[in-house]
This record gives C-alpha cells, structure tokens and sequence, in this order.
C-alpha cells in the first residue's frame, strides 16, 4: 500500500511558489498487547508488524526465543492498532510483575523500566569470533540505499538492515522510529530462521545506548551505523563485547569498541 500523497507549497529563490507532489510515512499508535494487557503503546509505520511485535518482545526481555510465543495477532481498531502476543504462564506472571512496579510513564525504547538501572541495563556478553571486511561494510552501505522503498517514497524514515559478512543485505525494515525499526529487523531475523551471530547490523540513524541494547539482545556482534553514537553506547557497548562502528561512509568510517573483528588494509603514508 502507497504511502499518503501530499501536495506542499514548493518555495525556491527567483521563481513563483509551485505545488508539489511528495508522499508522507504513515505512522499510528500500536499498543503492544501480552495475554490482553497493554505493555506499551508505540508510535509507529503500520507495516511489518508481526516483525515488530517479535522484535520488541525479544530486546525487553519478555522473552528469549519466538519459539515462547504462542500466538501473535494484528487487529486494527479505531484509534490504532493493537499487536497481541500470547505467552507462556510463566512470562506473564512476570510481566505481570513488571507492570506494578512501573512508577512512571515510559519513553522511546524504555517501556516498562522501574529503576535507572534497568534503563541502562547491559546486554548479556558478546564473545562471537567474528571477522568482516571493510569491504562487505562499503558492499551493505551501498546494497541497503535501493532497498529501502518506504524511505524512497517519503526521506522521512529510518532502516535496519541485516547483512552476512560478505556485505551481503539478506533482510532491511523500515519505521518513522529507529527503534521500531531495529525491533522489526530483530524479529525479521529470528522468525525466518537467520543466524544473528553469522552477520551484521547497519542502521540508518544514529546509535543511542537503546539501540546498542536492541543489537546485542539479537546476539549480532557488530553494529554499523550511519551517524555518530552517544557516549553511553559506546561505554555499554565496550563492556557487552559489541563491535561499534558509526558515521559509515563509502569513503570511511570510524570503529569505536572492539576493532579486532573488522579487517582492513592499511593505506600506505
């Protein structure tokens, strides 16, 4: 389905105003809803969203494998969309547990924290033996651009992709929200049966401590991204074994924690 079409007031020096065609995301509220309580609500593109669902589940920690979800239903509503996921007993009770201590609202990647500490929770450790080359990271960069149809259509969002270590894209998703978007990836990659641990991650956006948390709870032990990190990711990342590399170019990029899985030649003086 084609994103809405808009028609702005095009201003340009020296010529007379003109209207033009140009499409606009779509972006709703998704309430993520577990054994039919709301979790979150999400701002979010209104595709892909079993992928979200999956994706979101997994990098909270409301489980550990899709193979613990034992259902998941899309159902469209009025004021929004409700993404319904039924969990073990288990799970629920713990989620359950969750809730009430929730002492305030909640904020974009940090649904349901009760304490600082959960905020900036670290991952579990990265020890994956992994090698890519500066090669693949350029060959993904340059393969993901095309890929991404609903930011061709609109330039107003952002794209996770996941790509083997030959630079290889085998999977991208796309969201108004970074996030969203990473979530949607991580679900994407567990549900088609990919190996997060044979790959990388490359994001179209910059890398907040959130999205350094959502990479490593895939277990992909690089990170690619196109504009700077903040301080905190790289310190989170640096102590989860997560190979950060950010402000990617064709040209360039820099590598911030655990350069040793990345291979380059060295440029002569």
């Amino acid at each position: 389905m084609p994103s809405p079409l808009h028609h702005p007031l095009l201003i340009k020096p020296g010529t007379a105003p003109s209207s033009k065609a140009r499409r606009l995301p779509e972006e709703m509220a998704v309430a993520m809803v577990h054994n039919g309580s709301t979790t979150a609500v999400l701002m979010a593109s209104p595709c892909d969203l079993e992928d979200l669902a999956i994706g979101f589940a997994i990098t909270e920690g409301l489980i550990e494998a899709v193979s613990e979800v034992r259902d998941v239903e899309i159902v469209e509503g009025f004021h929004g969309i409700e993404a319904r996921l039924w969990l073990p007993d288990e799970r629920a009770a713990a989620l359950s547990a969750r809730r009430r201590a929730m002492v305030g609202p909640t904020g974009c990647g940090l649904c349901g924290v009760e304490s600082l500490e959960a905020a900036v929770r670290l991952p579990r450790a990265i020890t994956r033996d992994l090698s890519v080359g500066a090669d693949a990271i350029r060959t993904a960069l340059q393969a993901v651009r095309p890929l991404q149809r609903l930011g061709s259509e609109t330039q107003a969002t952002h794209a996770a992709a996941f790509a083997s270590v030959s630079g290889e894209v085998l999977l991208v998703r796309e969201d108004v929200g970074r996030h969203n978007a990473l979530d949607k990836l991580v679900g994407a990659v567990l549900r088609q049966g990919l190996d997060p641990k044979n790959g990388f991650v490359l994001v179209t956006s910059r890398v907040s401590v959130e999205m350094v948390q959502k990479a490593a709870a895939l277990g992909s032990a690089v990170l690619v991204a196109v504009s700077a990190p903040t301080d905190l990711a790289i310190r989170v990342a640096h102590t989860a074994g997560l190979t950060v590399i950010a402000v990617a170019r064709q040209d360039s990029f820099e590598i911030f924690t655990h350069a040793d899985r990345i291979v380059y030649a060295e440029e002569p003086v």
